[in-house]
């Protein structure tokens, strides 16, 4: 189990760093998180909904996700309540007190059964906690930390980031706070996030072993020539100013205060000569050649936001000025003429205005609607004429419906739901084409149709197309995970790591 000294620590990179070592050298792996806490999700081909962070961990240990990799998934959804997913379905919103306090004992079991799945499936599980198992106010009915690793009988590797400072004091006080036999179970440390020369560090290495008395399993790079994909956080480098500077062709995503999903947009990111910028309350949208409403967990409040803050106004100046706009999934709703919320699952508003970019109105319903998908092209317009014929691969996560106007054409097609055959109308375009929204994430993972919305804004700006993609957005991140995996494997003790984990090294075959 890798635990941390706080959040943000780099626990979730590193647990996909070691499952892709592990099953470089010839191993069944899983990851596992019993309870995540994130908007960044994801849906398995069962139509369940997990945490992105295990997707990725799955995916470098080219396994296939389930919801028993993360059983919990908590999704914040304002005034300190969370929606409760339980093993890949809603159980209902809680506040975090009731959540605390009268849910968390009765889950336990559940958390038993998905580990025990996995054990009877994968050689090793590699576990992630949350936050700090030093918090001494959550101890008591905490389902993330110490008592999942007691669950488990797993020994724990405590990682501290050295790049924020304070990583000594936090790894001794962390063992401070801990009770006698949790303190135990912690068998070592990693040192994460390190920048310049290691041996400058072998003082404070030295230290911490004499001072605890357990050993330092390596202290590991500051990464920045490959990504990881993001739990639940935005990088701080992709927010800047108006100023293109790189990229002939800069793409600007909408930060909104619940965004979800952000990951559909790392694709985008790796294109050549595009700049991916995010916009937030406090920066000005500029002159983009494409705005992105991204997916949120509050429409109606991220709605109020847009035009709370300004941006809402600028949005519109921007499309009126032919700046094309695309929404997903949540940005898709706020597209519309209206939203309804009959049943107030959002707000104490039966009706908001949208931003009026489509001829569609959206009324939320009890219901979720959660399936990977494959759709083709149904609409016309800038982006959606000339697009490659081949199958668009996503998934859906929303609550409600959207109708369109008799004039408003959808975007997509919806072929395949969940593995069965259907002929399902999906988003809308505007009239002029210039706009689009569809409740698809994931839309540009979809190599052809990525490079086809590129050069669409390339050829609008008179530059000439780029060539076709020549390495998938899946076969990048299989680059990074090896990237990622080689840059770990050399700075930690391999030895004393397989040690731990009861195992005698690589398996037969194996790295």
């Amino acid at each position: 189990m890798v635990q941390g000294t706080a959040s943000h620590v780099g626990k979730s990179v590193l647990v996909t760093a070691l499952c892709r070592i592990f099953t470089q050298d010839g191993y069944r792996v899983a990851p596992f998180k019993s309870q995540n806490m994130a908007l960044n999700s994801f849906v398995t081909k069962d139509g369940g909904e997990m945490g992105r962070a295990q997707v990725v961990q799955a995916e470098a240990a080219g396994a296939e996700p389930t919801v028993d990799m993360n059983p919990i998934l908590l999704k914040p959804s304002g005034n300190a309540s969370s929606q409760v997913v339980i093993l890949g379905r809603p159980a209902g919103s809680f506040s975090a007190l009731k959540y605390h306090t009268e849910f968390t004992s009765g889950v336990l079991d559940i958390i038993e059964g998905a580990l025990d799945r996995l054990r009877k499936k994968n050689d090793l599980i590699v576990i992630e906690g949350a936050g700090s198992p030093a918090e001494v106010n959550l101890q008591e009915n905490e389902i993330v930390n110490m008592r999942i690793a007691r669950l488990a009988g797993a020994p724990v590797l405590l990682v501290a980031d050295v790049d924020k400072g304070g990583a000594l004091a936090s790894l001794v006080g962390t063992l401070e706070l801990l009770a006698p036999e949790d303190r135990d179970r912690i068998v070592g440390f990693i040192i994460n996030k390190f920048r310049g020369d290691p041996n400058l560090f072998r003082p404070a290495v030295d230290f911490l072993e004499q001072k605890t008395g357990k050993p330092v399993f390596g202290v590991v790079p500051y990464f920045q020539d490959f990504r990881i994909q993001e739990e639940d956080t935005i990088p701080r480098e992709r927010f800047g100013s108006e100023q293109v500077g790189r990229g002939e062709v800069e793409i600007v995503v909408i930060h909104l205060p619940h965004i979800s999903n952000f990951t559909d947009f790392d694709p985008l990111e790796d294109e050549p000569e595009v700049r991916l910028r995010y916009v937030g309350s406090g920066n000005r949208l500029g002159q983009p050649d494409l705005i992105i409403l991204p997916g949120s967990k509050n429409t109606v409040s991220d709605l109020a936001f847009l035009n709370r803050t300004g941006l809402a106004g600028q949005i519109l100046e921007r499309r009126l000025a032919g700046t094309p706009v695309i929404g997903i999934c949540g940005g898709f709703q706020m597209l519309a003429r209206e939203i309804n919320d009959p049943l107030h699952t959002e707000s104490d508003l039966p009706q908001v205005q949208g931003l009026g970019l489509l001829d569609t109105s959206t009324t939320f319903t009890a219901g979720r609607v959660t399936n990977q998908v494959e759709a083709e092209v149904a609409g016309s317009g800038l982006f959606l004429c000339g697009a490659p014929s081949s199958r668009i691969t996503g998934y859906e996560i929303h609550m409600g419906r959207t109708e369109l106007a008799p004039d408003t054409r959808p975007a997509f097609t919806i072929l395949m739901r969940s593995g069965e055959k259907v002929y399902f109308p999906d988003g809308a375009v505007s009239s002029d084409g210039l706009v689009f929204g569809t409740y698809i994430h994931g839309i540009f993972d979809s190599d052809g149709f990525r490079r086809h919305i590129v050069n669409t804004l390339r050829r609008k700006k008179g530059l000439e197309p780029l060539a076709t993609v020549t390495i998938s957005a899946l076969e990048q991140r299989r680059k990074d995970f090896d990237k990622l995996a080689d840059l770990v494997r050399g700075s930690l003790n391999l030895q004393l790591l397989y040690q731990v984990a009861g195992l005698a090294g690589p398996a037969p075959g194996g790295k």
